[in-house]
This record gives structure tokens, C-alpha cells and sequence, in this order.
């Protein structure tokens, strides 16, 4: 059975890639189709964010695909460049934003990225929304712990967008180098709010409330994917990708809430 990481690989250091994320879409290439089926091992490094769909679709993967196996390490955008450009093994990556996406096309070290979902922001708190917590402003008001991603983490680079959309200052808690991260801070109760995707909010179901941000002020993330130069399963790699563009992959982020690319 494939196996499955939310952080970095052991052997490299956990760092900061400084930059910034972008709400801007990129160009999105079409879709290569491809009749090659997937076959072998990938390593498949994606964004926190999209934990719960790549899971989800990698039984049914398998099941087309006999023999095909899949390792899954899930982080922070950035970590994960952080990851590629020191030499890890890597198939594909898929990040929350393009700017992250952007420094491994520049590199040399992908092939040409495509966009192949979005998703939005909200505001996650506790269940039943015991502090009143309404609005954007309200995460500035004293008596409220507030907990982001940092302003390297595609989700902490959203957030400062959207705070600064509704004219919000706030003094985050803690500034964390996942969405994943931040979440659990609410979900603990360690923060009365925090800042991440809808799609988080989804996933914790019960062990959070979501309140949405208004289209005026909100950010619609676009999530590129792409195949790592340095695979050893250029086809596999390939056919991973277009999966997450139009097939089975596509079909698990829309029904985790996540929008069309």
C-alpha cells in the first residue's frame, strides 16, 4: 500500500522558502491526453490543502490501474519547492499558489505547470461559533486568538490579501508553515479563529464552523500541477497529471468542494 506524509522528507531541513503567493490565474496549457495508464511508483508531493481529495483517489487509482503506486508527502507549498530544489525524490508536485510553482519553472526543475483546481478562503472557528465571530473585522477585536499561516505559506500570503481587502489588522497567535497547521490550532483550542481554504473547513467537519468571506474581499487560490524533470516515470508522471486535470483525481477534488480549473 502506498505510503502517506504530511511533512518534508526526513533527510532534508525544514526552511522558509521566502515569496510570496499570488491569487493571479496563470495560463493554463490544455490538458495532454494521454493513453498511457499509470503504472509503477510515483512520488507525489502536494499541497497541505489537498490532503483529503489525493487520498480519496488513490484507491481508485489503484483499482484502474493495477500495479500503480502512489507516495504522497503533504506540506506547505513552499517546504515542498524547498524540497525539489535540494534534490529530493520527486514525480509531480502540486502547490496552492503559482508564485511557489513559478521559482521550480525558472529553475528549470518542472516541466510546464497546469492549473487544475482553485479553491476560496474562510474563516474556520469553534463548533457553533462560541465567540460571535461574524466578519473579518472581528478577528481584530482584543479578545480573540487568532492563528495564521506564515507570509511564505500560499494560505498565509491569502489571508494577508483578504485582511488587507477588508481594511482588518490583526496580531496572529502563532504563524504556522501549513494550512493543516493552522487548522488544528482551532480544532485544539488553542485559537478562537483562523484563516484557511473551504476545503479545510469541509474536511474538519464537526471539529470546526466555517464563516465565509465575501466575494468582495475573498481570493480564489489557483493550484498548478506539475511533472518533476527528474522522474524516473515520465509517463506515470504524466498521466498523474492529467488525472488531476480531467480524470479521477479531478472527479475527488469536486466532491471535496474544491473548484473546477
Amino acid at each position: 500500500m502506498p505510503r502517506r506524509s504530511r511533512g518534508l522528507l526526513a533527510f532534508l531541513a525544514v526552511g522558509l522558502l521566502a515569496g510570496c503567493g499570488s491569487s493571479a490565474a496563470p495560463s493554463t496549457p490544455a490538458a495532454t491526453a494521454t493513453a498511457v495508464p499509470l503504472s509503477g511508483s510515483l512520488t507525489v508531493l502536494a499541497a497541505a490543502s489537498l490532503t483529503e481529495a489525493f487520498n480519496d483517489a488513490e484507491p481508485t487509482l489503484q483499482a484502474a490501474n493495477p500495479g500503480f503506486a502512489a507516495t504522497f508527502s503533504f506540506a506547505g507549498s513552499q517546504q515542498l519547492v524547498t524540497n525539489v530544489i535540494n534534490g529530493a525524490p520527486a514525480d509531480v508536485l502540486a502547490t496552492a499558489d503559482q508564485t511557489t510553482m513559478e521559482k521550480l519553472v525558472t529553475a528549470g526543475l518542472v516541466g510546464t505547470p497546469v492549473t487544475f483546481t482553485r479553491n476560496r478562503l474562510e474563516i474556520a472557528v469553534a463548533p457553533a461559533n462560541p465567540r460571535g465571530i461574524h466578519t473579518l473585522a472581528d478577528l481584530a477585536r482584543s479578545d480573540i486568538a487568532v492563528v495564521l499561516a506564515a507570509p511564505a505559506v500560499p494560505a498565509g500570503n491569502f489571508a494577508k490579501q483578504v485582511l488587507a481587502k477588508a481594511n482588518v489588522t490583526v496580531t496572529p497567535k502563532s504563524l504556522e508553515l501549513d494550512v493543516k497547521t493552522v487548522l488544528e490550532k482551532v480544532e485544539s483550542g488553542d485559537a478562537d479563529a483562523a484563516i484557511v481554504y473551504a476545503t479545510d473547513v469541509a474536511a474538519a467537519a464537526g471539529l470546526v464552523t466555517g464563516v465565509v468571506i465575501p466575494d468582495a474581499q475573498n481570493i480564489v487560490a489557483t493550484y498548478p500541477i506539475a511533472v518533476v524533470k527528474a522522474t524516473l516515470n515520465a509517463a506515470a508522471a504524466a498521466a498523474f497529471v492529467t488525472e488531476a486535470v480531467s480524470g479521477l483525481i479531478q472527479k475527488a477534488l469536486l466532491k471535496r468542494g474544491f473548484l473546477p480549473p
